[in-house]
């Protein structure tokens, strides 16, 4: 039984930072005060709950679509490196047997020794998405709602798709949904259906909507559509928040209309995240980088992004001009309750996971513990 102490920084508990110590004992938060084999200190620094994301394709040079189970575990140590502590693979729109593919590859991953953040699970992005708004995704591969499809991809992957995106316009997406209520969190996206479509989506089971106001139809007073639909009803919604996906402006009203409790920070990032501008892939797709932003190299279509959660914390305090401790939630709790792991992360506190990260005045990331162990530490 091992036994270690953070002491001497500002711990971020039920959503304030308190001067007191926490003890981490077989990997889960034991209390806030004991004896210890270990003590950590950490010099006047934060110490806040690992951030998740659940909606990314890679990093580091690697592409979930190709990533073998060693190149997920690479994925994992870059991710750490920005505070991420807990993460699922997004598989875009593939073959069914390349998809499957991925599958053994990531579960194979999420069984293997944590050198990084760890792989909680699949999120499929695809292939039940319409061809209006397809962004990223390969057409001849998108599919009409096919629950059976769903669930040998789930049989597969031994109930580890957690989180799966769906344009509710499709043909048989919105009784897919209702058929497949509880066994995944179902997202809406890559979407242009009408406002109808989507509460009825929703309505079915939809529980949150996917990069909001990307890859979607507008808002029009006329025609709320599926942007409406996601703004007004009880949905949580992704965000991804590197300036270019969204301005800042709609980084605020996104949460003034849904409240700090019901926004997702993502990243969707490609492998290029972390590495030089240039030429990288994303699934079948050629993409370009320039100046940090991922590009379709046919069309100029955005594809993904260059963002990490380290980040994204770092803009949304600058965004919204609040401090660190109101925005953590979207990296943390919020996306934990979303996929129904909040039992176990998103949070500091007795019996969940000792997932932690701790951060420098600057919101720099200078150590990530997953499971108490620290998986990195930055030079001093």
């Amino acid at each position: 039984m091992k036994r270690t102490r953070f002491t001497n920084g500002r711990i971020y508990v039920d959503g304030h930072f308190q001067d007191t110590e926490l003890l981490v004992e077989d990997g889960r938060i034991a209390g806030f005060s004991g004896r210890a084999d270990q003590v950590v200190d950490l010099g006047g620094r934060m110490l806040v709950p690992g951030f998740l994301d659940l909606h990314t394709h890679g990093g580091d040079g690697v592409d979930v679509n190709a990533a073998t189970t060693e190149d997920l575990a690479r994925i994992g140590r870059f991710f750490a490196k920005n505070g991420t502590t807990g993460w699922l693979c997004s598989i875009l729109t593939d073959t069914e047997a390349q998809t499957l593919w991925c599958i053994g590859q990531a579960r194979a991953a999420m069984a293997a020794p944590i050198t990084g953040a760890q792989l909680l699970g699949i999120h499929l992005e695809g292939p039940f998405l319409s061809t209006e708004y397809k962004g990223a995704m390969p057409e001849h591969l998108l599919q009409q709602g096919n629950a059976d499809l769903f669930r040998r991809y789930q049989a597969a992957a031994d109930g580890a798709v957690r989180y799966m995106t769906v344009s509710p316009e499709v043909e048989g997406v919105v009784e897919m949904i209702g058929a497949l209520s509880g066994s995944v969190t179902v997202a809406i996206g890559h979407s242009g259906c009408t406002y109808e479509t989507a509460c009825a989506a929703i309505d079915a089971g939809a529980a949150a909507c996917t990069h909001t106001f990307n890859a979607m139809g507008l808002f029009h007073q006329h025609r709320p559509g599926i942007m409406g639909a996601v703004l007004e009803r009880p949905v949580m919604c992704e965000a991804i928040c590197d300036g270019r996906h969204l301005h800042p402006g709609s980084v605020r009203m996104l949460l003034s209309c849904k409240g700090w409790d019901r926004v997702v920070a993502v990243t969707d990032s490609i492998q290029a995240a972390g590495l030089p501008d240039g030429h990288y892939k994303l699934g079948v797709n050629d993409v370009v980088v320039e100046d940090g932003d991922a590009k379709l190299a046919e069309n100029g279509v955005r594809a993904g992004s260059t963002l990490t959660t380290g980040q994204a914390l770092k803009n949304l305090v600058k965004f919204t001009g609040e401090g660190v401790e109101t925005v953590l939630p979207l990296l943390t709790s919020n996306p934990a309750r979303l996929i129904g792991m909040d039992h176990r992360k998103g949070s500091i506190a007795p019996g969940k996971d000792a997932d932690l990260v701790v951060l420098d005045d600057a919101l720099n990331v200078t150590a990530t513990y997953v499971a108490g162990q620290c998986v990195f530490a930055a030079q001093e």
